[in-house]
């Protein structure tokens, strides 16, 4: 080995999925590059700087229905049996300030979004008036001032702030960002994750499968989720049990990558080799090797001169819960993101689950309705059984202070990501 290690097992010291995390989060420092991008292809990325609106929106007077701009005060005490009468003036064009302003006892029809007038400072509804000649209406109910009117600045003024540097682009945010006029963003350059799987078991997807031979689920699945997280998926194959090899692939990740993250190979087995060639690529090294969590107990984290490595279970629901917990908030300090809330929901335990106090279970449930209320059907399976998770809507844990939680029990839970 190129390190004396005296064996993986002297590493494998278990701590609380929290306390991985604090250790791991001491020795991270991200690197966050910034580049500037079209807003129209700014979907999903991560705001590198505080946005500040440069004028106010809307930037005039607007109608929020179709009618008559007035002054409202010619229509105090107007009623079906005594309406007002208002002489129309004109019509305020779709898309230009009005022909001209209005005058006592006036009125000017407008539609929803036109520009008000100067002395205009309320709609009334078409459905509200009567034409009672070419020139002339009747209006049946009074307004008053701002009355169907969107006032300037009313969705956000000149200078106020729009986004903060952290934030992640929403469909929404991309169309308040046009409206306006900032027609271009600096954002946080998505950091490349290097994805390595390794066993002499896993062949590609594409591979026809001989006896003892499983085809590769964790590049993508790691890759998939690595992308959604706003990182760059660098799968590097499949690497075989062998020193010289591992320790190829990681050397190559560790020039070109800014996160390592490594499938299989974690556990305390003579056979793995994971934690040998991680602790040599680099210092501090492995910093925690072994997580208290069903699934995923098996995780190596380490950070080997600068560089975050994750090293997962080879078992698909153990690497990819634990990529959740590990590998996302990782990618998410290397964009400069802000914490985000965790989309969940609370439904009621359909049975009892049992657990096994020291450790934190990540169970996998299926939501349903049941007579207006919501509940969550337990899906078990075993580590390597990726379909529990693709028949699950979302997990709950179980905290390592535990037993078990019984039926019936209002549980949190974490809707897939």
């Amino acid at each position: 080995m190129a390190n004396d290690l005296r064996g993986s097992k002297e590493l494998f010291q278990v701590l609380a999925p929290d306390e991985a995390w604090a250790r791991f989060r001491q020795h991270l420092h991200p690197h966050v590059r910034v580049e500037n991008i079209p807003t129209a292809e700014a979907l999903d990325r991560v705001l590198a700087e505080d946005l500040v609106a440069p004028h106010a929106l809307p930037a005039f007077r607007r109608s929020t229905v179709d009618g008559y701009a007035v002054a409202a005060q010619d229509t105090f005490g107007a009623s079906p049996g005594l309406p007002a009468l208002l002489t129309v003036v004109g019509e305020v064009p779709m898309g230009a300030p009005p022909p001209r302003d209005i005058g006592a006892g006036e009125a000017m029809l407008i539609h929803t979004g036109g520009m008000l007038p100067d002395s205009a400072d309320a709609v009334v509804m078409v459905e509200h008036t009567q034409p009672v000649g070419e020139d002339t209406i009747e209006v049946f109910q009074a307004v008053a001032p701002g009355e169907n009117v969107i006032q300037v600045g009313e969705d956000i003024q000149a200078g106020d702030p729009v986004l903060p540097r952290g934030h992640r682009l929403r469909p929404q945010d991309i169309g308040g960002l046009m409206a306006l006029g900032i027609t271009e963003v600096a954002v946080a350059r998505r950091p490349r994750v290097a994805i390595i799987s390794t066993g002499d078991e896993v062949v590609p997807p594409d591979a026809p499968l001989q006896l003892g031979q499983v085809r590769d689920v964790n590049t993508y699945t790691l890759s998939a989720t690595t992308q959604r997280a706003g990182g760059e998926p660098w799968p590097l194959g499949i690497v075989p049990d062998d020193p010289e090899a591992l320790r190829a692939a990681l050397q190559r990740a560790k020039a070109e990558a800014d996160i390592i993250v490594l499938s299989a190979g974690s556990s305390v087995s003579t056979r793995d080799l994971s934690a040998a060639e991680i602790q040599a690529l680099g210092k501090p090294g492995i910093l925690v090797h072994g997580v208290a969590t069903r699934p995923g107990k098996p995780t190596i984290l380490a950070v080997c001169d600068g560089t975050p490595v994750i090293g997962l279970p080879g078992n698909p629901v153990s690497a990819l819960i634990n990529f959740w917990r590990f590998g996302i908030p990782t990618i998410r300090l290397w964009l400069g993101a802000r914490a985000p809330w965790p989309c969940t929901t609370t439904a009621r335990l359909t049975r009892n689950v049992p657990s096994t106090a020291g450790r934190e279970d990540v169970v996998p449930v299926r939501l349903e309705y049941r007579d207006d209320a919501l509940w969550a059907i337990p899906v078990f399976g075993k580590s390597n059984l990726i379909y529990t998770l693709i028949r699950s809507d979302g997990v709950f844990t179980i905290p390592m202070d535990s037993t078990g939680v019984p039926e019936g029990t209002p549980v949190t839970v974490y809707l897939h990501f």
